[in-house]
């Protein structure tokens, strides 16, 4: 059985089940989740979204290829199984084209979902609800139109892929940010209601089927709302389970279909918990993992300080020097004077800062700052100032003492927080509840 059918069965069957969704491109984070998935005996599902990820190469300059090498490789180097590996393309459409004429720009998309489906992933989310090339604000029988029409350009391609077919699995629906995340200033949040949820759903089993697409519909795994959850620079807008309710109760009555959960970053645990409780089985997260790492990075360039190591890595001043350069991943994002955009750009929850670590000026200061550090144990009494999480967990013989181990740990503690709410029920109740199922 494909993994996400057995997540999906799990909601409808019981006991709910939960799947961390990992959405980012950083080889530390994904290593930390490798490793996560690997000690814990889960399955690991990474994402790469239409912007990070496409047949022009994306701000990673990266193809579907070359991030599913890229991935595999990580993942044999950890030892991790790949059989275990999930991965998918997030809001797989036309965005990163929309400003172009509709023609056009859809197929660029049906080129990227096409490119997608051919490098190996098998998780495809369809998101067509942009506007292109200044139309007007779209009908929902439009943009399932066009989510069907991706939809067949993955189907046929899997058919040239022996075997690949029955692997697809499909999320579909978007009302939730396009990938990258909210821009500053986001401060009112429409929870998805149920009959918008339904229309989204029959609209495109129509659309589905008008293309001879039935077989495909019954591979669709999720649907993508708005439970009201999202972040901002500086805010967090918390999971409200009486809110979502009506989303919760109509999802029950839809045979094999979950919910999606975007922007579930810095939700606390609770909140986490209540959203997989609620059929939001697929829960994503990018943001809070870098956020997490370049923390820690932060960190131990204080303790590099403190030590007195020359040369000096700067990473820091470097960063923001590459950001000034090159400012189109964060210039529409934050707002404000030239001192708020500053603090912004080091710290924001939106951590716009992670489309430059890849920048040779910010890769050569991190590795300044790794060489500086070495392979010693850092002084106890500095983890405790800059890095007390991490101290604590050393002291108690939790982590190793290492800045390798704590640059992975730190995005473990994130990725920990997701797995305890993914795991409401252990597995062994699991199996026991499907015996028959299998």
């Amino acid at each position: 059985m494909n993994y996400l059918d057995y997540l999906t069965a799990s909601h409808h069957f019981g006991p709910p089940m939960g799947l961390t969704s990992v959405c980012s491109a950083h080889p530390l984070v994904i290593e930390a989740a490798l490793r996560h998935g690997l000690a814990r005996g889960k399955p690991v599902l990474i994402e790469a979204t239409c912007n990070q990820v496409n047949q022009f190469g994306g701000y990673t300059g990266q193809t579907p290829a070359d991030f599913f090498r890229f991935i595999t490789e990580l993942a044999d180097t950890a030892g991790f199984p790949r059989q275990n590996l999930i991965l998918g393309g997030d809001h797989l459409g036309p965005l990163p084209w929309a400003d172009e004429p509709p023609e056009q720009a859809m197929d660029k998309a049906k080129a990227l979902v096409r490119a997608y489906v051919k490098a190996g992933f098998t998780k495809i989310h369809l998101d067509c609800s942009m506007p292109l090339g200044g139309e007007p604000a779209l009908s929902r029988e439009i943009i399932a139109q066009r989510m069907a029409d991706l939809a067949q350009v993955a189907e046929q391609t899997a058919l040239e892929l022996p075997g690949a077919g029955y692997e697809l699995r499909y999320v579909i629906g978007s009302e939730v940010p396009p990938a990258g995340g909210a821009k500053a200033g986001h401060t009112a949040l429409q929870v998805t209601t149920a009959p918008s949820a339904a229309e989204t759903l029959e609209a495109t089993r129509r659309a589905f089927h008008a293309l001879g697409l039935d077989a495909a519909w019954e591979r669709v795994r999720a649907l993508v709302v708005q439970p009201g959850v999202e972040f901002g620079d500086e805010t967090i807008h918390e999971y409200d389970p009486a809110a979502a309710a009506p989303l919760a109760r109509f999802i029950e009555t839809v045979p094999g279909l979950v919910y999606e959960a975007h922007s579930t970053d810095y939700q606390p645990p609770a909140a986490l918990r209540s959203l997989v409780r609620d059929h939001f089985a697929i829960i994503k997260v990018g943001p809070a993992l870098t956020f997490a790492l370049r923390e820690a990075i932060f960190a131990l360039e204080e303790i590099e300080s403190a030590l007195g190591l020359q040369p000096p890595s700067r990473l820091r001043e470097t960063l923001e020097a590459e950001m000034l350069a090159n400012p189109a991943h964060w210039q529409k994002h934050y707002g404000g004077d030239a001192r708020a955009q500053k603090l912004a750009r080091a710290y924001s929850f939106s951590d716009r800062i992670r489309y430059y670590w890849n920048a040779p000026a910010a890769q050569s200061a991190f590795a300044r700052l790794i060489s500086n550090l070495g392979e010693r144990p850092l002084p106890l009494t500095l983890l405790s100032q800059y890095l007390p999480d991490q101290y604590e967990k050393v002291r108690n013989k939790e982590r190793i003492n290492h800045l390798r181990e704590l640059l992975l740990g730190q995005v473990a503690d994130v990725l920990n927080e997701y797995a305890t709410a993914c795991s409401l029920f252990n597995m062994q109740e699991n199996f026991a509840h499907f015996g028959s199922f299998f």
